[in-house]
């Protein structure tokens, strides 16, 4: 990169989300950095859908062409490392890298998504994002009508049950404990043949993380080509919760219709802070900021 330290805007975090703000600023002739690691949550997912123009494509082939388009942006540079601390100056920010660089922005804007926390069950991780899904719409059809299994209990098992049954009758709740289901969800499953499994989850049986037995510490199995599980996560990256900005019940960073944070100057998009989990709500939410950055810049010029 450019010896340049001092920047209108620092994006933290390269993929998806913080891309699509880049473009927005690059586009709005600001001068950008991006920081990025290049640890995405998606790396083992093989294919990427519901994404227009993009169904079906290997995520990093999106995320590389991406970084192509902004990069002939000549305001948008990138850093390739981890941004290790950031202080808030009367000016704006200042980042420090791992590798000992430091720059300055007026505006930091967070795309740093979050890491999932897997369950300590051999096999889970090696499935996670292949065989073991979290989201119907981006990969539900590619399983449809197949023996699918649900790992979820109470209240949040019974709904997801409802929805997958959307797209395969061959249906199973897995709940690893006993079932906390009301009685009255239960019949409600039993009258639509939905089997509750409560016993508890030995391992994965999988081929280079294609699921083919959920095997049970009773020494019974059940057979499956997909498991749907919600998994708890926290935030990839520990600078926002740092730097003072607040958290959500469920732990995404709280952001306002624009994506600013409650701190001044701090924005935040893409999976650590929407619900909805998917490459094309991490680019609109990542050209949203990059437009609200750009359209906050203008106006303190004006002030």
């Amino acid at each position: 990169m450019k010896d340049q330290k001092h920047f209108e805007v620092i994006i933290i975090g390269g993929s998806y989300s913080g891309l699509s703000a880049a473009m927005s600023l690059g586009r709005s002739l600001r001068q950008v950095l991006v920081i990025d690691s290049g640890l995405p949550c998606n790396r083992q997912t093989p294919h990427s859908h519901n994404f227009i123009t993009h169904d079906g494509e290997v995520p990093a082939v999106i995320s590389a062409k991406a970084k192509i388009q902004v990069d002939l942006y000549d305001t948008v540079q990138f850093y390739n490392g981890l941004a290790i601390s950031a202080i808030k100056t009367e000016s704006g920010f200042e980042v420090n890298t791992e590798s000992r660089f430091l720059f300055t922005a007026k505006k930091i804007l967070f795309a740093t998504g979050v890491r999932d926390l897997i369950p300590n069950i051999p096999g889970f991780a090696e499935c996670w994002g292949i065989s073991v899904l979290h989201c119907p719409y981006c990969h539900g059809y590619e399983v449809k009508a197949e023996k699918t299994a649900i790992i979820a209990n109470g209240e949040i098992g019974f709904e997801f049950v409802k929805m997958i049954s959307n797209w395969t009758k061959e249906l199973k709740l897995v709940t690893n404990e006993k079932s906390t289901l009301t009685s009255e969800q239960t019949k409600i499953l039993q009258k639509h043949n939905i089997e509750i499994v409560g016993d508890e989850i030995d391992s994965f049986f999988h081929e280079n993380g294609k699921i083919q037995n959920i095997i049970f510490k009773n020494k019974s199995k059940i057979e499956v080509k997909a498991i749907y599980a919600r998994l708890p996560f926290e935030q990839h990256c520990p600078l926002p919760e740092a730097l003072g900005c607040e958290l959500t019940e469920t732990g995404l960073i709280k952001v306002d219709m624009m994506q600013k944070t409650n701190i001044d100057g701090i924005y935040a998009s893409g999976d650590n802070s929407i619900q909805a989990r998917s490459v094309a709500m991490a680019v609109s939410s990542g050209s949203f900021a990059g437009a609200s950055i750009n359209k906050t810049l203008i106006d303190e010029s004006f002030a």
